[in-house]
Order: structure tokens, then C-alpha cells, then sequence
């Protein structure tokens, strides 16, 4: 069961403004990374679906954060149907992102009060998903749809909260254009985890971005 509920997991979120985004068959890596994130500041993380036997890591990820990161809100990412939703919700996932919409993976989130994020690329995307109650939308992809599209969806639609994932990146041209433009928050991945850096077990950089991420978010 989540250890933080659909309200905590948005509280968590609204109070940093970044998620990131990643995934790795190594759970060793995995708990090393999650870590440095959380010595960054970060208190939302989604280990993305995308693996064999991911969900075997995950669940091994939980039990980690439970103890190394207590106030971490473990999610998963790139969930697009309602029985991998409920196979990761038993694991212990505090919110599910997909890369698309599935009223059915509404379902499954809403009747345990988790909070799901859907990928949407339209306005009417965005519409739907909220009708099905889910509070934070994810714009994806983001570097095709980029900060035009937030603020023009925000025009006749001011009560949404976006996510936006994909293209960024942890510089302050980046997140500035996103944040003036009415984001929410961000997700990112590759740019927050270069390989080589990861590779090297490199704790120092990872936390040390994160920060940086996080300091340029708090100006706008």
C-alpha cells in the first residue's frame, strides 16, 4: 500500500516542482541514485516501468526508501494499463505516470486514493483525464509540444496542473521558459542522469544538480 496518499504525493510535488525520471536494472544503482536525490532535495521520484522484472525492482526500492528516505514518495512511470497499474500499486507506488491517457488506470489509482498522472498531448487529452479525477496532467512530449502549448492551454483552462516530461532540462533557460509558461512541476531524466555519470557511482554530481535544479525552480 502507498505509503503517502493522492493529497501528500501533490503536497510533496507542489513543494518542489521536480520529479525525476529513471530507471535501471541494477537495483544497487537504483537505490544509489534515489538516494542522491533525496540528499538533493528532491521528495517525489518516479522509477520508470521499462525493464524486465522492473516491478520486482521497484518493490525492492520501496522497502529501501522506507527506511533511507522517509519522506520520498517512490512512483512509477510509463504505465499504460490498469493491471501493471495494480501490480505496482501491491508494490507500494505512491502515484503512477503514463505516457498516454487510460480511464481504466483512473479507475485502479482512484479506488486506493493514489494519484495517477496521464501523458496527454491536447487540450481535450487534458479535459478528459480530468473528468476522470486525475489532479496533475502530464504534457507530453514535451519538446514537441514546448511552452506555448502550456500557456495556451492555461488561457481557458487556469485550474490545471501540468507536469511536463520530456526535453527538459536542468539548465535555467530551460525550466525559466516552463515555469513562466504555468507549469506545475517538471519531470526529467537523461539530462539530470548523464550515463557516464551514473556509471562512475557519481553521488556528488547527482545531488549537486539536483540542488542546482532545484534552486533555479525556486525563482520562478
Amino acid at each position: 500500500m502507498a505509503r503517502f496518499d493522492k493529497q501528500a504525493v501533490l503536497a510533496k510535488i507542489g513543494a518542489t516542482r521536480m520529479v525525476p525520471v529513471f530507471y535501471h536494472k541494477d537495483i544497487e544503482v537504483a537505490k544509489m541514485v534515489v538516494k542522491a536525490c533525496y540528499d538533493g532535495g528532491v521528495r517525489a521520484f518516479e522509477f520508470t516501468n521499462r525493464g524486465d522484472f522492473a516491478h520486482e525492482i521497484f518493490g525492492e526500492l520501496v522497502k529501501f526508501a522506507a527506511v533511507e528516505c522517509p519522506e520520498l514518495a517512490l512512483g512509477v512511470g510509463s504505465i499504460v494499463d490498469p493491471a501493471t497499474a495494480a501490480l505496482y500499486l501491491q508494490s507500494g507506488a505512491c502515484f503512477v505516470v503514463g505516457p498516454l491517457f487510460n480511464p481504466e488506470v483512473a479507475r485502479v489509482c482512484n479506488r486506493r486514493l493514489v494519484a495517477y498522472t496521464p501523458g496527454c498531448g491536447s487540450v481535450s487529452e487534458v479535459g478528459f483525464a480530468q473528468e476522470a479525477g486525475c489532479d496533475l496532467c502530464k504534457v507530453f512530449p514535451g519538446d514537441v509540444l514546448g511552452p506555448k502549448f502550456v500557456k495556451g492551454l492555461l488561457a481557458p483552462m487556469p485550474w490545471s496542473k501540468l507536469m511536463v516530461t520530456g526535453g527538459v532540462e536542468p539548465t535555467e533557460e530551460n525550466l525559466s521558459a516552463w515555469f513562466k509558461a504555468g507549469v506545475f512541476c517538471v519531470g526529467m531524466g537523461s539530462k539530470l542522469f548523464p550515463k557516464d555519470r551514473v556509471a562512475a557511482c557519481d553521488t556528488a554530481y547527482i545531488t549537486a544538480k539536483c540542488r542546482e535544479a532545484l534552486d533555479v525552480i525556486a525563482k520562478y
